[in-house]
């Protein structure tokens, strides 16, 4: 910490010291009094910092950024493109498979962002009806159709000056998607049975476990709804895809559901901690936190055993599970779920028809009646993008 003293200062030379680095500048004569307050303002400005430093290091070392947990390196991605984003505007897509956190990912770009004092809208779009997702997010007047008894604010008109969340956007019809572009570009809505127009000021961050391409492609999704929403993407990646992660998210998740239900926190063995790490997680880090939390529920002990885990993640390491074997040596087991079972064979049969075309993703998506586009989403959905390089 700089502090420049001098007889023969002016305020040119004060401003150019601040400039250069100086925290203060004090012109002689001066008052002993003076000297010590600022000095005393020097320090703990210095000591705030170094604090601030210390705990800038810890939060890496541990592996979290906000409210999201991993230090792999397809987080360290996600939460680089998180930083530029979040003090813009820019409209953003989240993409990835159910359970990878798309929610979490959105409040933590809202809590950066310079509306993150304003208010955060979520909308499930999935979760409503087709008749009713217009009322829910442009609001309606009273009587404007039967059962409208009273006047209501929609998500756009709740959302001013914050976030709104759109999530799950890919199964929106197609006539709510030309009102909710109007509503982006003009920044104007109405509610219905209202003529009165409503300006809102409100970011959108968009989430979909769909491959909106495929989507566009189909005609199922407007194209230029699309090109609004997308102006950056974010794809989460699926848990498998970042398994150094899981022991930090399983201490997270054991430490918030033991001081929940428990006197005291639970340990986890280093069993299960193994067979945590061997299971591929369909469901993602949903899957998981919801394991952890059944897990130290049925616990008896301080330390959680590998009995407290869910029978779909032991069934999935039995040694004496039996196997069916296709023509193509395509290996599923009979033991597994349906849910399990089926991803494991999409996984062997993409993968065997890549290896019959040398890797080349245009072919096997025409030998598979895919779109091309939309084989690449399976090829990352399944987890096999490192081994198949896509193919423009």
């Amino acid at each position: 910490m700089v502090i420049v003293v001098t007889a023969h200062g002016s305020e040119r030379t004060a401003v150019q010291a601040i400039k250069l680095g100086a925290y203060d500048y004090l012109s002689k004569p001066f008052e002993v009094d003076e000297l010590r307050v600022l000095v005393k303002n020097a320090i703990e400005t210095y000591s705030l910092r170094a604090e601030n430093a210390r705990l800038r290091r810890k939060l890496a070392a541990t592996g979290t950024f906000g409210q999201l947990i991993g230090s792999s390196s397809a987080m360290e991605s996600v939460y680089s493109l998180i930083d530029k984003v979040a003090p813009t505007d820019v409209n953003v897509l989240l993409t990835g498979e159910s359970g990878t956190g798309k929610e979490m990912v959105a409040r933590e770009i809202h809590s950066r962002s310079r509306n993150a004092s304003g208010p955060f809208v979520s909308v499930n779009c999935a979760a409503m009806p087709g008749e009713l997702i217009e009322s829910e997010l442009f609001g309606h007047e009273k009587g404007a159709f039967t059962g409208a008894s009273g006047r209501r604010v929609g998500k756009f008109e709740a959302a001013n000056g914050g976030t709104l969340f759109l999530d799950e956007i890919g199964d929106m019809s197609l006539s709510t998607q030309a009102k909710v572009l109007r509503a982006i570009e003009e920044k104007t809505f109405q509610r219905l049975g209202s003529n009165t127009t409503l300006s809102t000021e409100a970011r959108i961050i968009s989430a979909t476990n769909k491959p909106l391409e495929s989507e566009v492609e189909l005609g199922r999704f407007r194209e230029d709804l699309y090109y609004r929403l997308c102006v950056v993407r974010i794809s989460l990646p699926p848990l498998r895809e970042r398994k150094s992660d899981i022991p930090a998210l399983v201490h997270s998740f054991c430490e918030r559901f033991s001081l929940a239900y428990k006197s005291e926190p639970l340990r986890i063995s280093k069993e299960v901690l193994k067979v945590l790490l061997e299971y591929d997680w369909p469901g993602n880090a949903r899957q998981l936190r919801n394991c952890i939390e059944r897990a130290v529920v049925l616990s008896d002990s301080e330390e959680i055993k590998i009995e407290a885990l869910p029978e779909e993640i032991l069934s999935d390491r039995s040694p004496g599970r039996s196997a069916t074997k296709s023509s193509e040596g395509i290996t599923v087991s009979k033991s597994l779920n349906f849910r399990t079972a089926k991803r494991e064979f999409e996984r062997q049969y993409v993968e065997y028809s890549l290896d019959q075309v040398g890797g080349n993703v245009t072919k096997a998506a025409a030998a598979l009646g895919m779109h091309r586009q939309s084989l690449q989403h399976k090829i990352k959905e399944l987890g096999l993008s490192k081994r198949f390089v896509m193919d423009d």
